[in-house]
């Protein structure tokens, strides 16, 4: 399968990344991005990957995904479209195998295909080979093992109590968000993929961009190089339909279409990670044909002990955004927040006010729908168009099906799942109708509580008349 990405300019806005070892300099003209001081790992966490004998590949894996997630948020993308390029040059113990045309082929294709960018990445000798960290035993389930990423958002939390059902000690989470997991107690056997083995800081300046395609590929990656160590089979991807499919269904603005945790993405990380470690790997997707609201009812149908689900995270907003009063909250009116409010509102469940800047969606205007004591209430800024996306992304989502326009999204859509998926086309199309048509039925009965002067309806109301 090809790409399908923009349309790009002769002249693109362009980076050019030196990834370099301690006390060594970048090229002229090359930004310099240096291991333990830009890309900084975490003793404890390269401890949770070593499950036998320590590879250098492996290692050399994790560079390679924080140099990514480096490059992308240190150039901004242009005002008008979308593409830049992107030119990377990173150390490693191995240059000879990265380089081969297998591995570098599939390498590129995929961060083409997700990011949208032009990518031209090279590969050197290291001066010195990296500090094997400690190895230690870890618990590892018997029989063959399945591999889950986990985050603090609230499909990962339901999903991975779902799968715990069906695979019980099979199951081997991957840990993905900012919080690590809970540490055995002492004497306990240790646990793998506990935390994220590395951060990657700004250089001189800030970084810029925060689209943040690439965090796409730091999650497939992870979750890949877990499943290779412990040679699992299989890694599920526990977004819900609307997570994986609506931002290519709807794309925001000028933004290009968000593969991150579409099945066409993961076939190439398949390929990239059959080329790079030799070992064959399939993404699933359990929820795939189901909305989040689905997902968290069948999770909490168990009763009073699934009331952790209120505890997730799904807003990405930083603390300095969306704190109220010195505590975090979540921003409550991006297209994550909303999409995690109607979800909740579908199985009739509440959650405290409290739990988001915006507590009142009600609200006639959208400032003062925020909290009393949040200054960064006026409608301007990105806050503001936050949630006019996050409002319109999801209402015309409910309105695809009906939409002249949407008839050529939807069947290339089709046409796209069923070869990324491997099913009948037929039976591709009912289950896409069928989760659009629960979407809009949560949609509108959302929309329907919030009342006819709620500044989200009358955005929705607009949008319609807009697009009309």
């Amino acid at each position: 399968m090809m790409s399908r990405v923009p349309t790009l300019p002769k002249t693109l806005p362009s980076i050019r990344v030196d990834v370099v070892e301690p006390g060594t300099r970048a090229r002229r003209d090359r930004v310099r991005c240096e291991i333990n001081e830009n890309l900084k790992f975490d003793t404890a966490g390269l401890e949770a990957y070593c499950l036998a004998t320590w590879q250098p590949l492996v290692y050399d894996a994790f560079i390679v995904a924080a140099a990514v997630q480096f490059c992308d948020h240190t150039k901004a993308r242009p005002a008008t479209g979308w593409g830049r390029e992107i030119v990377l040059r990173v150390p490693v113990h191995d240059p000879a195998h990265w380089s081969t045309p297998n591995v570098s082929a599939a390498l590129h294709e995929a961060l083409k295909f997700l990011t949208g960018d032009q990518w031209n990445i090279t590969f050197t000798d290291r001066n010195y080979p990296a500090a094997a960290p400690r190895q230690g035993q870890f618990s590892m389930p018997d029989g063959s093992r399945v591999i889950m990423p986990f985050s603090d958002g609230l499909d990962s939390l339901a999903v991975a109590g779902l799968m715990k059902r069906e695979y019980g000690n099979r199951l081997m989470r991957v840990r993905l968000g900012s919080k690590s997991l809970k540490r055995p107690a002492t004497g306990a056997p240790r646990v793998p993929f506990t935390s994220v083995p590395y951060k990657v800081h700004a250089g001189e300046k800030r970084f810029v961009e925060t689209s943040a395609r690439s965090r796409g590929f730091k999650f497939a990656l992870l979750s890949g190089i877990a499943a290779y160590l412990s040679q699992a089979e299989q890694i599920i991807v526990p977004e819900s339909g609307q997570g994986a499919l609506g931002p290519t269904l709807v794309p925001v603005g000028q933004a290009y279409e968000d593969y991150r945790n579409h099945p066409l993405f993961m076939k190439r990380m398949e390929t990239l990670l059959l080329a790079l470690f030799g070992h064959q790997v399939r993404y699933i997707f359990p929820r795939l044909w189901f909305t989040k609201g689905e997902t968290l009812a069948e999770y909490i149908a168990d009763g009073p002990d699934c009331a952790d689900w209120m505890e997730t995270r799904s807003c990405w907003q930083l603390q300095r955004q969306v704190s109220v009063s010195g505590r975090m909250r979540q921003c409550g009116i991006c297209a994550a927040c909303l999409l995690r409010r109607l979800s909740i509102h579908a199985i009739g469940a509440m959650e405290n006010k409290k739990t988001y800047v915006w507590e009142d969606l009600t609200a006639a205007r959208f400032e003062d729908g925020a909290a009393s004591e949040f200054k960064n209430r006026k409608p301007k800024g990105a806050l503001y168009e936050y949630a006019i996306a996050g409002t319109l992304h999801l209402d015309h989502l409910a309105d695809l099906r009906h939409s002249p326009q949407g008839n050529a999204k939807l069947d290339r859509t089709v046409f796209q799942l069923t070869r990324a998926l491997g099913e009948p086309q037929v039976k591709i199309q009912e289950q896409l109708d069928r989760l659009l048509e629960r979407h809009e039925g949560e949609w509108k009965s959302f929309i329907h509580s919030l009342g006819p002067n709620s500044f989200v309806a009358n955005w929705a109301l607009r949008g319609k008349k807009h697009v009309a």
